[in-house]
């Protein structure tokens, strides 16, 4: 889930795990999973007597998950592998740097902190056969190796980050039975998907379910429509320009973005309420609208995270889908995919950590994850059929279907900017409409950082 979505809020939970040889949840030999890639890296790789200490973000269920995992590591390799998970890990990570205690790994939730700790010479590159690796093995390949390649203490880039785990915002949520009834087709492009929202008003209802609420985070929903817009109207060089504000936030090009997200929250009976209860719509109870008979509307943009909100006893496939936010058929730009994700980089070099980045190369390491629950992966060789969820099978193919898959930009984007001016700039323009003093406003506040 989007990190921006805990903004103030405070929390502790710690989670440390050994993982151990013994605690496999699945059975080397079961149907389906790439035991021959796990066989191969077991004989290719002896770390018996070494310590793989690995520190992040996951804890509870996901703390879990991640263990499970990482015993299959230490099956293959002999390796003692302790990880620890942290609800305050970016403070950790940067006082156990400091402290020249770091862990031999650390997961990264975003690449923004990778990058300082590359900068600050705390990461060890991963040198450039692993990046050939994922371009080669990456549905998007190229753009997961631009990712996790930041400036080194020398200011020359380097691949420091192998992204693991990954999670998917493109995405639209519908209930199947009410599009049936009312005889809508899922639309194949950016321009059909407008054409459906005037056909939906058309036919008495409303097309957009949508809530920008999240206490003192309200805002970034609306960010993740801009996000969005911006890689389907612009090439994805240009979204990484706006990004660092090497194109300025008032530039034409974010303007029109910023306007092609108002079509949808601002066209008179497209968004529920009006733009004015978008703004103020809690981000969770904004999908209600899909469930209700006759539903009050018919579709959702959210992250893949969202069905944790959807009534309880909800079915994927019968009380709700999704389908992926189309791309531009007149701009001709491919089929981008925005996301999030997480990043394992070396923060205390051993043979052991070099060879957890190699097992993650391997099917497996991804296979025991997906069979397990909220893991998607763009490794290209895994079998989509162990995924413990159709719904999870669904969006890795979207993921794997991507031709360009670019982080979530308020997240890289300075914390006054992407978590402050960007959120409340884009409630602003949700209910007065004008997208060039909000542009505006924005980069005046990113000029005031120089």
């Amino acid at each position: 889930m989007k990190s921006k979505l805990y903004a103030g809020v405070a929390t502790l939970a710690l989670f440390a795990s050994a993982a151990h040889a013994q605690d496999l949840i699945i059975e080397p030999g079961t149907d389906g999973f790439n035991w021959d890639s796990f066989e191969a890296f077991s004989g290719d790789h002896d770390f018996s007597g070494e310590t793989l200490t690995i520190t992040g973000p996951w804890t509870g269920a996901d703390g879990q998950m991640v263990t499970n995992m990482l015993a299959y590591f230490a099956a293959a390799t002999g390796a003692d592998v302790r990880y620890s998970g942290s609800d305050s890990f970016e403070q950790d990570i940067v006082i156990a740097i400091q402290a020249n205690s770091a862990p031999n790994l650390a997961v990264f939730p975003q690449p923004g902190l990778a990058a300082d700790m590359a900068a600050r010479g705390a990461l060890a590159p991963l040198g450039q056969e692993t990046a050939d690796w994922m371009v080669e093995n990456y549905a998007a390949g190229q753009s997961w190796v631009d990712l996790g390649s930041f400036a080194n203490a020398a200011g020359e880039s380097e691949m420091f980050g192998f992204f693991y785990k990954v999670d998917v915002k493109s995405l639209i949520w519908y209930s199947p039975e009410q599009f049936d009834e009312m005889g809508y087709e899922i639309p194949q492009s950016l321009e059909d998907l407008k054409a459906l929202s005037a056909q939906i008003v058309e036919d008495g209802g409303t097309p957009w379910c949508i809530g920008l609420g999240s206490g003192a985070a309200t805002g970034w929903p609306a960010t993740d429509w801009v996000e969005d817009m911006m890689l389907r109207l612009h090439a994805p060089e240009i979204y990484d320009q706006w990004v660092t504000n090497e194109l300025p936030f008032n530039s034409p090009e974010v303007i029109q973005a910023i306007e092609a997200y108002g079509e949808f929250v601002r066209t008179e009976g497209w968004a529920q309420g009006g733009p004015e209860a978008a703004a103020t719509t809690d981000f969770r109870d904004s999908p209600a609208g899909l469930f209700q008979i006759p539903p009050s509307c018919y579709m959702h943009k959210q992250a893949s995270f969202i069905p944790t909100f959807f009534p309880e006893g909800s079915e994927f496939g019968a009380d709700y889908d999704f389908f992926y936010f189309p791309s531009s058929s007149e701009a001709g730009l491919g089929d981008p995919v925005l996301g999030a994700g997480t990043l394992f980089a070396i923060t205390n070099d051993s043979p052991a950590a070099r060879g957890l980045i190699e097992f993650f190369k391997t099917p497996i390491a991804h296979e025991v994850w997906m069979a397990q629950s909220g893991f998607l992966t763009p490794h290209s060789g895994v079998n989509l059929d162990v995924f413990s969820s159709d719904a999870l099978r669904a969006m890795n193919e979207i993921l794997l279907a991507a031709t360009t898959f670019r982080f979530d930009a308020s997240d890289l984007m300075p914390g006054e900017i992407g978590a402050g001016a960007f959120w409340t700039g884009m409630v602003d323009f949700t209910t007065q409409g004008d997208a060039e003093s909000v542009a505006n406003m924005i980069q005046d506040r990113w000029d005031a950082m120089r």
